[in-house]
């Protein structure tokens, strides 16, 4: 458990703070260990990886079902006390009834922000209509008011990772989306300063999310000063993980025990969890 212990509210009023000015990182941790020591780099807020975490459980990224969801972000708020958004995939709702009442499940686990995807998983139509996509986002903006109020509500346009890289559509949706009462707009995917510029301008004065899921030549200060607010890195974390592990894994397979390189001590990781309850 963290050191200090913060109330939720407090923790997300400060999750809202974050996003009023300057730019921040939003790590993206897939379990109790990687969050603790994200927060212990000293990251001032964190998200979860909804594939990040399907891939520690042997799943397919958007396979899980809500309860096991609900359990993993129960996990992360309690290992630290760091604002957590939660990666809430497509909402766990066939309809926005459905939406609503998984929303506010999500809202009880103490996260303080929480995103909504307007993907569906077909590859033969891949985005919800923009109507639908909005009554769905109404939906979590009214669980998360019969709750407080005080969860940030992140809308996401998922076109350019859903196989329809359309920046007006996209920012179409964005738009939307705030009017729907999305409190951060998201659009995975873009890359370009002018698509990022683009998204900007055109949700101002809300604030926006940029995912850098890979290398790249962009620096915190250049994405600050095209306006954005804050980048996380989706499954990256996890990804790199697992490329260590594959790689030391399949040099063991092979008879050699060269993969280890650059493993962390069993000293040093004992260290870093010895307070752990």
């Amino acid at each position: 458990m963290p050191a200090s212990q913060r109330t939720i509210a407090e923790i997300r009023a400060d999750f809202r703070a974050l996003h009023a000015a300057g730019c921040f990182v939003l790590p993206n941790p897939w379990d109790a260990g990687s969050a603790r020591y994200l927060q212990g780099l000293g990251f001032k807020a964190l998200a979860t990886t909804s594939s990040g975490f399907a891939w520690s459980r042997g799943h397919a990224d958007n396979t899980l079902p809500l309860e096991a969801i609900l359990a993993h972000l129960r996990e992360i708020v309690a290992a630290t006390d760091l604002p957590v958004n939660a990666d809430f995939e497509n909402g766990f709702g066939a309809n926005p009834a459905q939406v609503e009442r998984s929303v506010g499940l999500a809202v009880e686990t103490g996260v303080a922000g929480l995103s909504v995807e307007d993907s569906t998983g077909d590859a033969a139509a891949p985005l919800l209509p923009v109507e639908v996509a909005v009554e769905r986002l109404r939906a979590a903006r009214r669980a998360i008011d019969d709750r407080g109020g005080d969860t940030l509500l992140v809308g996401r346009a998922e076109n350019f990772v859903a196989g329809v890289p359309d920046l007006d559509d996209a920012i179409t949706r964005l738009r939307a989306y705030a009017q729907a009462g999305a409190d951060c707009l998201y659009a995975p995917g873009i890359q370009t300063r002018e698509q990022i510029a683009a998204v900007v301008a055109a949700v101002a004065p809300k604030p926006v999310n940029v995912l850098i899921g890979a290398q790249s030549a962009f620096t915190l200060d250049e994405l600050a000063a095209l306006g954005v607010r804050r980048v996380s890195v989706g499954g990256a974390l996890a990804r790199s993980a697992w490329g260590g592990f594959m790689h030391a894994a399949q040099r063991l397979r092979e008879g050699r025990f060269d993969g280890f390189e650059g493993a962390a001590s069993g000293a040093t990781l004992n260290g870093l969890f010895s307070n752990a309850k």
